[in-house]
């Protein structure tokens, strides 16, 4: 079984409403400080400029420097003054995780955008995707990977009684990358295809940094790679539960076999009612499908909102998080009941 999260976990994606990183803070410890939950560093895009996740993870590169261009991250020569903003939001944030964690002794959650998916939404001085060149791609990755070793030794720092960090790395471009499926800057063509092997490479580049603590890929509702993923040391994929009943069976069962853990977002955050069973039935169905022993499930799945809470009012998320708890343990329970 994975060992990437105690049975029955519930969590955030990362996204948080609000522009108060301590009222968001304590929010998250209130209501996953205890288990089930697996608290998470929120994060608050609606303070704008350096919030945004390329923005938040553009700040950890180590070496490079950039600032908003024409609607897009553009890689510039030396920092200015949106570099400057959103790493100043970034030690906001950190600030306020360690106040609000005071007192707790157990796993965070993390959340940094991958470096393929950094590559194909920063641009060059010329306007094209980094993606499109070989090379930027190599130093992005190489930075990044620096980035976020002094990032998970930042955390740690501040907050020594963390038993684990469990890092999630966002990819929702790295099927397309892979596929060669990206538009160019002009619209009229496609950037080029990667090698996987080269996927590969980089994407184990940021997720090694990240050992002895557990490091997985999100990738939503984007086609799986389940090999690629395993092969660049991926501890868990997060995936939107939407995807559950057509996801191809083969990727996501060897994935699981070779001892992957899922990241299921599959709590609505619009709908009031507090009942697990539906929310958790594309989790259940898919388990039983699979065919694998009902005891696991609980280690294997940890469940999240859907993508979109940062949309929310902020006083509607704790309700959210307490169905997302309901979730979890509910999965746990189901699980206890079936194998007995």
């Amino acid at each position: 079984m994975p060992d990437v999260w105690p049975p029955g976990s519930a969590t955030g994606l990362g996204p948080f409403p609000g522009t108060d990183p301590l009222e968001a803070a304590r929010i998250v410890f209130a209501e996953l400080g205890d288990p089930p939950g697996l608290p998470f560093l929120p994060e608050l895009p609606a303070r704008g400029v350096g919030a945004d996740p390329v923005g938040r993870t553009a700040t950890l590169l180590a070496g490079l420097h950039v600032e908003v261009g024409t609607g897009a991250w553009r890689f510039v020569t030396r920092p200015g003054r949106d570099e400057h903003r959103a790493r100043t939001a970034l030690t906001t944030d950190l600030d306020a995780l360690e106040e609000a964690a005071e007192g707790y002794a157990g796993p965070v959650k993390l959340r940094i955008v991958g470096p393929w998916t950094l590559a194909a939404s920063i641009e060059l001085g010329r306007g094209e995707r980094a993606v499109a060149d070989e090379g930027a791609v190599r130093d992005i990755a190489g930075s990044l990977a620096e980035g976020l070793a002094d990032h998970l030794a930042d955390v740690r720092r501040r907050r020594p009684t963390l038993t684990r960090l469990v890092v999630q790395v966002d990819e929702p471009l790295l099927a397309a990358v892979v596929a060669g499926e990206l538009a160019t800057a002009s619209g009229w063509g496609r950037l080029r295809s990667y090698e996987r092997s080269v996927v590969e490479d980089g994407l184990r580049q940021v997720l090694a940094v990240c050992d002895p603590d557990p490091a997985g890929v999100w990738i939503g509702a984007t086609a799986l790679d389940g090999a690629l993923l395993r092969q660049a040391g991926a501890a868990f994929v997060g995936l939107d539960g939407a995807v559950l009943d057509s996801i191809d069976e083969d990727e996501i069962g060897e994935a699981i076999d070779a001892g992957l853990g899922l990241l299921v977002a599959c709590v609505p955050p619009d709908d009031p009612r507090n009942d697990p069973r539906p929310v958790t039935e594309p989790v259940r169905s898919l388990w039983k499908r699979l065919g694998f022993a009902i005891g696991e499930l609980p280690a294997t799945v940890a469940v999240a909102p859907v993508e979109g809470l940062e949309q929310l009012d902020r006083a509607a998320v704790p309700a959210v998080l307490r169905r997302t708890i309901e979730a979890g343990r509910y999965l746990d329970e189901f699980a206890a009941d079936e194998a007995s």
